[in-house]
This record gives structure tokens, sequence and C-alpha cells, in this order.
């Protein structure tokens, strides 16, 4: 009875644990995707709303030397992105990775496209949207220029001013714009932009004096986003406003947490500030010698919340008869390792953090804590990537590597479970000696490891090495830009996404997608390769001795289907390496079990498991 009562629990402790699974995991996660994909698709088409807010909280000084708010825009109607574009005189940037204008009114950077990146796997779907101008469904832009002293009447543009552009063209890697603006009053602004064949825009700011009087001016840089984005809600990952901010170190505010704060204010040297989703991200780097009056900020706009990073720096006094001028770079674009740089000792990527000589501008990608082990996760996948040209090879190859660095180890835990399997006979033969005697049964079962130098336990290590593996490549498959659309062989055109096969569709055959039959629909998920994981970690189980304890028994024989379901909505990177490591296990056991002159049963227990199931 007692055998009984601990298998039925077993069983509905491993049934509870796979419906969390799905219900905590698979379920918010199905949602999110779909949530993306909706709202990517909401970009390019015109909402009836209105959307509040419509202008940036252009910094001002104060008597602390901190930005303080100025009041923001008006309400408008929201338009489509092609209908805000047409609305304003533009000047074209045209580079290999990025598409999109300048308005020239306010000189904002406010039109985006990554054209590298799709929003699906497939090549004919829409880039990737950055910035949006006001007026737009998610208005997302950087501002640059200049503020006035508290009290000055002199006239600054802002964002209602409309520049002029001198000369004609487009912006493009190897032609720069220049624009400009005279305020009637003396003073003409102009503002050269220059970009790289990459995100990185360089815009230069001068103004001339030929007024009257001398005049003190502070620039400024910022970052608006309005409306709170969708996000992808995981607790590894860091998605809101971001910097690395002087011996203050990396600020990361997500989205609650700033609306909760309203405004935080840092004075430092030496640092950048941003606003970074999973994949792309806009930064202000400006000089690193620079004494920065640095912001995040929340401000509630009627149901809405707009968003901003910003920095003033120390001002400037223009004399009459004199120019002052001001620099500042935007990052605006993917988060491309190789493009952002990537700090770790003797290997790694310079990117922009070593070019420009950034504050670890390689903490913009969520490396994590335990970023010692993910960054060198990447650089071998990466590497290996480069000479095969696919992530799904490099998969397989770093899987090898990390089974021969825990060799050792795994050798060693191998070897005491041959040894375990060797002395079930005398195990055995205690349950028949003490049938009724628990007890006494576990004292002789320790005393007969102690002898034969056994650790029960021994078999969780290779399980336990894999976990910090296992993290670091599911970090790595999640958070890098490398790996997002990144195919390996038939069907599995994306690693980052889970296996798009389904068993309860008959992977294909049915034209209908269970997962939105509705209650049982999100549990109906399960691909080829998450079969396929289960079923050679299945083997490897039958490769073991069983556990002497039923309940032990019952839950190991369950394990391999609970971990099929769990792993079913993971990245299928994830779940091939999973695999593929259960394979060279099953080879690595079963040559230590042979050397320690221990018999491999595992076809006869294979066949054992489908004879019971006859009789």
């Amino acid at each position: 009875m007692s055998d009984n009562r601990n298998t039925i629990l077993a069983v509905i402790l491993s049934g509870l644990v796979l419906i969390a699974w799905q219900y905590f995991y698979n379920v918010p996660q199905m949602e999110k995707q779909r949530a993306e994909v909706q709202r990517q698709a909401e970009l390019q088409k015109p909402t009836p709303q209105a959307t509040p807010g419509q202008s940036s909280t252009t910094p001002s000084p104060s008597a602390g030397g901190t930005p303080a708010t100025t009041p923001p825009g008006a309400v408008g109607p929201v338009i489509s992105r092609e209908a805000a574009i047409l609305a304003t005189p533009r000047v074209k940037i045209d580079t290999p990775r990025l598409a999109g204008s300048i308005s020239l009114k306010g000189a904002r950077i406010d039109d985006l496209a990554l054209v590298q990146f799709r929003e699906t796997v497939d090549p004919a779907s829409p880039p990737i949207v950055l910035f949006s101008p006001s007026q737009t469904s998610a208005p997302y832009y950087a501002e640059f220029g200049w503020v006035p002293t508290a009290g000055s009447t002199v006239h600054i543009p802002d964002q209602s001013t409309v520049w002029q552009q001198e000369g004609s063209g487009n912006l493009t890697p190897s032609s720069p714009v220049t624009l400009k603006y005279d305020n009637g009053e003396g003073l003409t602004f102009r503002r050269t932009i220059s970009i790289d064949d990459r995100y990185l825009f360089t815009i230069k700011d001068e103004v001339s004096n030929a007024g009257t009087s001398p005049v003190s001016l502070y620039p400024f840089a910022l970052i608006s986003r309005h409306g709170t984005p969708q996000v992808s809600g995981y607790y590894i990952l860091h998605e809101g406003l971001i910097g690395y901010l002087g011996d203050q170190g990396l600020q990361e505010y997500a989205y609650k947490k700033i609306d909760e704060a309203k405004s935080v204010s840092f004075n430092v040297t030496n640092g950048w500030l941003g606003i970074t989703d999973k994949y792309w991200a806009s930064a202000l780097l400006p000089d690193t010698t620079a004494k920065l009056a640095a912001r995040f900020s929340s401000s509630a706009v009627g149901a809405s919340r707009n968003y901003q990073t910003d920095y003033l720096l120390e001002p400037q006094t223009l004399p009459v008869g004199g120019t002052i001028s001001a620099n500042a770079r935007l990052f605006a674009g993917a988060k491309e390792a190789s493009v952002v740089g990537i700090n770790f000792p003797l290997v790694g990527f310079g990117g922009y953090n070593k070019q420009l000589g950034l504050n670890h501008f390689d903490l913009l990608i969520d490396w994590g804590w335990f970023y010692f082990i993910t960054k060198p996760m990447f650089l071998a996948l990466d590497w290996f990537y480069r000479l095969f040209g696919n992530f799904g090879v490099s998969i397989l190859l770093v899987t090898v590597i990390v089974k021969l660095l825990f060799f050792p180890l795994a050798n060693k835990s191998y070897a005491s479970m041959a040894k375990m399997k060797s002395v079930q006979p005398q195990l055995q033969a205690l349950k028949e000696r003490y049938p009724d005697d628990r007890v006494k049964q576990q004292q002789e079962m320790m005393e007969i490891y102690k002898k034969e130098k056994i650790n029960p336990i021994a078999g969780c290590l290779p399980v336990a090495l894999q976990i910090p593996v296992f993290f670091s490549l599911y970090k790595v498959l999640f958070v890098t830009i490398e790996m997002r659309h990144a195919p390996f062989f038939g069907w599995i055109k994306d690693l980052s996404a889970p296996d798009p096969t389904n068993l309860f569709n008959l992977f294909g055959l049915l034209h209908f997608d269970p997962t939105q039959i509705p209650v049982f629909g999100h549990y109906l998920w399960l691909g080829v390769w998450p079969i396929i994981m289960g079923i050679t970690m299945w083997v490897q189980m039958k490769l073991n001795p069983a556990p002497p304890d039923p309940t032990q028994k019952i839950i190991f024989d369950w394990m391999p289907l609970i971990f099929t379901f769990m792993l079913a909505g993971f990245p299928a990177g994830l779940v091939i390496y999973w695999a593929w490591n259960n394979l060279l296990s099953v080879t690595q056991q079963s040559y230590i079990m042979r050397l320690n002159g221990v018999k491999v049963e595992l076809f006869d227990n294979l066949k054992s498991t489908f004879a019971r199931k006859a009789t």
C-alpha cells in the first residue's frame, strides 16, 4: 500500500510540475510572441485613437545643474508612419544597414528601419522599425540642440523649428549633411550630421553670434519614447532604460521601475545612456571626458507614459562675433556583438566599445551575471559559425568541446554509476532479507556503498555539469541577435525560436493549430526536436540502474516525458544541444561501463520495458 501511495503521489507531482511549467513559461512566451508580431504590424498602419505628448521633454538648466522638465507637447491625432513622414520636409538616410530620414522640422532623427533585419524569417517581410515620428502610434526618436540659461529670452530652435539643408543629397556613409537655422536675432545654428556604415551617427552643432551681446547656451541630447512598449517580460533579460554612468556603474531601469521612480539624475563623467529592447537599442554616446547632468525619466501624459534618457553638458559662452560648438553621438540599431563590442580577456570583438573608448558599452547586450560563461560560449559559437556558416553546427561542435572539457569529472561519475549497477544483486538480496524493515534496508545499503566506495548521488553530477552550460547557451540563444532567425537544417529556420512542428497536428498534415484550442491548447505544443530530445533522455535513463526506491523509480521513469514537454517551448537550438548531449553521454557512459567490467544492458532494458507493457 505504501509503494502504491508513493507511486500515485509521484505521478500527481510530476503532472503538477508539467502543468505549472506550461502555464508559467510556455503560455506567456507564446502570447508575447503573438503580441510582438501584432505590435510590428500596428506600426505599419494608422489607428483611430488619439495619442498625447507628441513632443519630447527638453532638458533645461536648474539651480542644481541637473535637467528640469518643460511641459509636454500638445495632443494630436494618431496617423500612420507613412503619413507622418510625408507631412514634414526630410533628408533621406541611406546606408547598408539603415534606411529612413531626418525631419527638417525639429531636426530630429525620427525615422529609422533596420534593412538587414526582418520581422519574420520570411525575407520578404517588412524590415524592423526602430524610430518613428511624432503623431504615430509609437513615437521614438533622438533630438539634439541647445537650451539657454534660466531667464534668457534668446530664441533657440525647438521641436517646431524648420531647418534648411545646405546643399542637397542624402545622408550616406560618404556624404554628411548640414542643416542651418537663422533665428533672426544674430544667432546662426548649423548642424552637421554624419553616419558610418553601421549604426553610429555623429552630430556636430555650431552656433555663431552676429548679434550685439554674448549668449550662454547648454548643449543637450535626448532619446524619447512615447508609450510603454511590449517587452519579453523575462527576468533574465533587461528591457528599458540603460546606461553606464561613470563610477556609478551600470544603471538599468525597467519601464515599471522608472514609472515608480519618475525621474533619476546622475552627475557623472565618462558615461553613456539610452533605451534598449531585446535585440535593438538607441544610446547617446557623449565624449568620454564630458561632464554630464544625465537623467532617466518617465512622465504621465494622459493615460500613456513618455520615457526619456537625456543629458545636459556644461554651459558655453558665445561671445559677439564668435562661434561655439558641441559634439554628440548616437547609436541606433541592432545589438550585434561585433558592432557593440565585447570586453573579455585575450579574445573578443572591439566594436564601438574599443573604437570610441567607451565605458563598458558591451553591457548594452545583457550578458547577465554569469557573463564569464555566457561570453565565452558566444565567442565559441561565433568562431565556429565563421568557419562553417551554420549556428546549428556550431552548437553541435561546442557541445563536443564541453564534453571533452568535463570528460574527467564525468568519467568519475559514470564509473561510480557502473559500480552501483554491479551491486544491484546485493541490493535486491537486501530487499528480500528485510522485506518489512525499510530502516534496516537503508543501513545495509549504505554499508555496501561504503565498502564498494560508491557515491549514490554521483549520477547527478553529469546533469549538474550541464546546468551552467545549459543556462549560458540559453542566454546566448535568447539575447544575442546573431541567433535571431539563424537557421539549422530542414524545418528549423530560427534556432532562437521553438521547433515550429507539432505532433498534435501530425507535423502539419492536419491544417489547424492545436495551440488555439480553448483551455488545453497551450499544452498541445510538441515538435520533432523535443520528441527526439525526450527519446534520447529516455535511452540514457535506461543505461542506469533502476533506483531501489519505487517512488524514485517512478519519478525517473516519468522524467523524460516531463522534460519533453518542458523543453517544447524552449529555443530549438537549446533542444538540439540537449538531444546531442544525451547521445554523446550514452556513448561515453557505455564506454566507461565496459571499462569497469559492467555489462551494458541498454538493449536488454529497452526490450524488457516493451515486454512489460505487452503483458
